[in-house]
């Protein structure tokens, strides 16, 4: 919020004004009322709930939840705190307006000491916690907590949710979150070309991506549930740890690939490909078979999925000579990017000596996972972890709480000081915590980006170009904020083409003004 709060009204105030205005109420034998929420579409509803506060005083005085302590989902609030606080300021009824950066109103309560705190209906019988604290702090201070009635009923989650699309709000949201953390078309464009000769160590299982390009030909004749297609091509794309080293090679850094390739035919080919695109490898193992994935499309839609090529189990000997050749290549790296598919190449022990051995020494290192085999409590002490909403739910074990507060878990878990969640179409949303912090969401600082491309192609390997982007960013010095942004354009250019196609810095440098059609000023 802007230093001069009358920039945006005369009513939306400071801590410290708010506190002055609570003691001339008092010398003044005035009663304070207090209300506190979201309010993200101020609606009938909300007006009747301020106008009866209103009418239990002389003075009222409305908070309202920051951002990013709105726990209505990712993509809430709809509407930014600072326009939320001007639609409140201009009703006549409400007297100031403050925005709280608390998860709860408890402290906030027990600095201004209303009078009289006024809740919706619905909070008589809450079993909320954060609720039961306000209440009782209020009244450990000498107020009440009263009830307003419900006969004028409305909700701005009901609203929202029966709204048939948000995209408007979320170009706004985009269009905020650049200008909010100085990402001009000419600050990206600056950052995506200091990616140029940054020396990045990728680790981690090759994967090969197969496609079988078929056309339907109809129920097969042996049984009514057999699909007939009928070949037309396939094409090989380079998948796991191999296409985050394709990918950081084509936005020109200078690229390691320490992994374990088969002794076949494919390995071979592959080889080729990373070498041909500039990729150094170095393959220590004896894996039998390459673990491939065929992929049968009709069209652009994939009918179903083939996997071949099990977990290896790599021998201590094998092992001691990945680490070797991994401490090495750290020596000389600005970031190492860690992809666990697990297929064995990454075990615990080597994480964890690397980590160690390492942290002092480079400057970046970020870790994924993919796949139920893929641990992200092996990653201890990285700085940046990238998983889905669904790998991050897994590692904790808290399948029902807010994402805030499993990021906080995890974050302080594995020591790790940075995450992107990405959430499939919503966007994502980052955690930076300090994580020798205790646990919870309040530890963390967090913010939400939409997606970019609401439409897609082929979602395969878009966390990959996320990961990607957002590492080299961070190696250059970026932000989280621009590594999240400039990890977005990369998934929004990869979702739009079909297979693993490796994310080139030219191909980032036209997106930033494909995805955000309202541009911003360089």
């Amino acid at each position: 919020m802007p230093a001069d709060n009358k920039i945006l009204a005369p009513k939306i105030l400071s801590l410290g004004q708010l506190l002055d205005v609570r003691l001339r109420a008092k010398a003044d034998g005035k009663t304070v009322v207090h209300c506190h929420g979201c309010f993200d579409i101020v609606h009938p509803g909300h007006v009747h709930y301020l106008e009866y506060a209103r009418s239990l005083g002389d003075v009222l005085v409305v908070s309202v939840s920051s951002d990013q302590n709105v726990s209505k989902g990712p993509a809430r609030p709809l509407i930014p705190d600072d326009l939320r606080m001007r639609s409140l300021a201009a009703l006549e009824c409400v007297d100031a307006v403050y925005l709280s950066t608390k998860p709860s109103a408890e402290s906030l309560l027990d600095s201004l000491r209303p009078d009289i705190y006024v809740k919706g209906r619905e909070y008589e019988t809450s079993t909320d916690p954060r609720f039961h604290r306000e209440r009782d702090t209020v009244i450990a201070n000498g107020g009440k907590v009263i009830f307003s009635g419900g006969d004028v009923v409305y909700s701005s989650t009901a609203i929202i949710d029966s709204m048939a699309s948000t995209g408007v709000f979320d170009q706004e949201k985009i269009r905020r979150y650049r200008e909010r953390h100085d990402a001009s078309d000419a600050a990206i464009h600056n950052t995506i070309q200091r990616f140029r000769g940054k020396n990045i160590v990728v680790i981690g299982d090759y994967i090969l991506d197969r496609y079988h390009f078929c056309e339907s030909v109809g129920v097969a004749s042996e049984s009514p549930s057999t699909l007939s297609l009928r070949a037309i091509r396939h094409t090989d794309y380079d998948g796991g740890a191999g296409v985050i080293a394709m990918h950081a090679a084509a936005m020109g850094a200078r690229v390691t690939l320490v992994t374990s390739m088969a002794h076949d035919a494919a390995a071979g080919l592959a080889m080729g490909r990373l070498s041909h695109a500039g990729v150094r490898v170095i393959s220590r193992g004896e894996r039998r078979n390459t673990v491939t994935k065929e992929r049968f499309l009709i069209e652009e839609h994939k009918a179903f999925r083939v996997e071949s090529g099990a977990a290896w189990a790599c021998d201590s000997a094998t092992a001691q000579d990945l680490t070797h050749e991994i401490l090495e290549c750290g020596k000389r790296a600005d970031a190492i990017v860690f992809a666990d598919f697990g297929y064995g190449t990454i075990s615990n022990h080597l994480a964890a000596t690397v980590i160690d051995e390492l942290r002092d020494q480079v400057g970046v290192m970020s870790a994924d996972v993919s796949g139920a085999q893929g641990s992200l409590k092996k990653f201890r002490g990285v700085q940046l972890i990238t998983p889905t909403e669904r790998e991050a739910r897994d590692a904790v074990g808290d399948h029902a709480g807010g994402m805030g507060a499993v990021a906080g878990t995890l974050l302080h878990e594995l020591k790790v000081r940075q995450a992107i969640v990405t959430l499939g179409k919503k966007g994502l949303l980052t955690f930076d915590s300090d994580p020798s912090q205790s646990p919870g969401a309040d530890r963390l600082s967090s913010e939400y980006l939409p997606a970019l491309s609401q439409r897609g192609i082929d979602p395969l390997g878009c966390g990959d170009a996320l990961l990607t982007a957002a590492t080299l960013t961070l190696a250059c010095g970026g932000s989280l904020a621009m590594a999240a942004y400039l990890g977005s354009l990369a998934a929004a250019v990869e979702v739009n083409q079909v297979g693993n196609v490796p994310v080139t810095g030219d191909m980032l440098m036209d997106a930033v003004g494909r995805f955000m059609p309202q541009r911003l000023a360089s």
